[in-house]
C-alpha cells in the first residue's frame, strides 16, 4: 500500500480461494455436477465497481461448460449499476417477489421422491 509493490504471493493466493472464475474453471470436474442450473446471475452493465467485463467472462466460460453444463441463466441489465438485481414484471416489485417463485420452482423440480412437500401454502 505504501510504495506500490505488488506482493505476488498475496495476489496468486487471493486468485487461488476467492476468484470465483479461476476457481470454477480449476475445479469444474467437481463443483459441475453440484452446481448444474444453480447459478442465475444478475449483472449491470455499467456495474459502478467496473465488474461487468469479469462477469462476461465468467458467462463465456459458463455457457461453454460440458460435462455437465452450468444450466444456469444471466441477466444482463442494460445500463445498469451494481446491485441489479432483474426488472420488476410491475412498477413497485421486489427482487424477492421474483426471485422466490424460482427458487420454489426448483426445490420442486429437483425435490427428492418422498420429500415433504407440505412447506407449499
Amino acid at each position: 500500500k505504501w510504495t506500490g509493490v505488488i506482493d505476488k504471493s498475496v495476489v496468486e493466493y487471493w486468485r487461488e480461494h476467492y476468484d470465483l472464475h479461476h476457481i470454477l474453471r480449476r475445479d469444474w470436474k467437481t463443483l459441475g455436477p453440484k452446481l448444474v442450473g444453480k447459478l442465475h446471475i444478475y449483472m449491470g452493465d455499467q456495474d459502478t465497481y467496473l465488474l461487468e467485463e469479469a462477469t462476461f467472462k465468467l458467462q463465456e466460460f459458463l455457457e461453454g461448460t460440458t460435462e455437465p453444463y452450468y444450466g444456469g441463466s444471466f441477466d444482463i441489465g442494460k445500463r445498469q449499476p451494481h446491485c441489479y438485481s432483474g426488472m420488476p414484471a410491475f412498477p413497485g416489485q421486489r427482487a424477492e417477489q421474483r426471485i422466490i417463485p424460482a427458487m420454489i420452482e426448483r426445490m420442486l423440480l429437483t425435490a427428492p421422491p418422498g420429500a415433504d412437500l407440505s412447506w407449499r401454502y
